[in-house]
């Protein structure tokens, strides 16, 4: 039995309100240069700790790249950021073999994907081999290298962005490559307010503020193992599943008009991410155990890039978020 399993339900609350102080820390930080975007950070901050790679949708000019440097700033790691384009090699990415002439031999250049965190902009720009290469990476926390396998380092998160797929030059991820992000955050376009804010803070020829680093990836790790840790009572394992079987086959549960509309629904893959994400979201709040508001906050983020609407429903204008919606609405935490 390990020490974190010999906890009790007390000890191991006061240790994650402890070990959770710097997600508002990093929260804070981020805030400097990123403004409003609070949903955005949090979700970020849900990746740290469930370990899961985040892909962020938003048309041109919303800070998506600067959200991702903002983050890996208030974490004291590694960084590399990788421009997508449709003449991106995979070896761009992972890296590639380099003959010396004077030794006769072979050496291993390591591409930008060797990194902590890795933010592949406008991934959805770049051909098909390009997406496999990132795709091991991503699955396998691994990569190939001239028929050599190389571990990528620990902890090791995908920050994607893409842009809407009616922007020009862009076409649509494979679905076993966006199963593989925990959480799909859709950016919006700010408030007047905040966008009055925006205009003050960058409206200048000085680049934007910096963040100095809050939390090493020691902590991450940390919290990570605490967050394994946080309670799913069997209810609430219950409701999760009952809210991925609900996307799967509807009119088990009540949903029958919805059954035309859903092409596919969530995996099982699903159901893992929606347990982790809520676990996150339970240590973010200091807390020991997942409550079903935990899921609820982050189903849609786990579940729109899951679920993949019929041509009837989209004729009819129901997005996949409009089927998280309705299943959030009509599916019983006693279920």
């Amino acid at each position: 039995m390990t020490d974190s399993q010999a906890l009790s339900s007390g000890e191991l609350e006061a240790r994650i309100e402890q070990a959770s102080a710097w997600t508002s820390d990093l929260t804070d930080a981020m805030s400097a240069v990123l403004v409003g975007q609070k949903s955005l950070t949090r979700s970020l901050i849900l990746g740290l700790l469930s370990g899961g790679h985040i892909l962020l949708e938003g048309v041109p000019g919303l800070a998506k790249s600067l959200a991702v440097a903002a983050l890996a700033q208030g974490v004291k790691a590694s960084f590399a950021r990788l421009q997508f384009t449709p003449d991106l090699l995979p070896s761009d990415l992972v890296g590639t073999e380099i003959y010396s002439v004077k030794d006769g031999t072979f050496t291993v250049r390591k591409g930008p994907l060797f990194a902590n965190f890795v933010l592949a902009d406008e991934i959805n720009r770049a051909p098909a081999k390009v997406q496999s290469a990132l795709l091991e990476g991503m699955q396998e926390k691994q990569v190939s290298i001239g028929g050599e396998t190389f571990k990528l380092p620990n902890p090791f998160l995908v920050l994607a962005t893409q842009n809407p797929l009616e922007q020009e030059g862009t076409y649509p991820l494979p679905e076993a490559q966006l199963d593989r992000f925990a959480l799909k955050v859709i950016m919006d376009y700010p408030s007047r307010d905040e966008e009055l804010e925006i205009l003050d803070r960058m409206a200048r020829t000085s680049p934007p503020e910096t963040i100095h680093g809050v939390v090493d990836t020691d902590a991450i790790m940390a919290a990570r193992k605490l967050v394994d840790q946080i309670t799913i009572a069997p209810p609430l394992a219950n409701y999760i599943v009952s809210i991925v079987e609900a996307t799967r086959a509807p009119a088990a549960h009540g949903l029958k008009e919805l059954e035309p509309m859903i092409q596919f629904g969530g995996s099982p893959r699903a159901t893992i991410w929606l347990a982790l994400a809520s676990r996150a979201s339970a240590f973010m709040e200091g807390r020991a155990y997942a409550r079903p508001d935990d899921v609820k906050a982050v189903a849609l983020e786990v579940l729109r890039h899951r679920i993949l609407p019929t041509y009837e429903a989209e004729a009819e204008g129901v997005t996949s978020d409009e089927i998280v919606r309705r299943v959030l609405e009509r599916v019983p935490l006693d279920r």
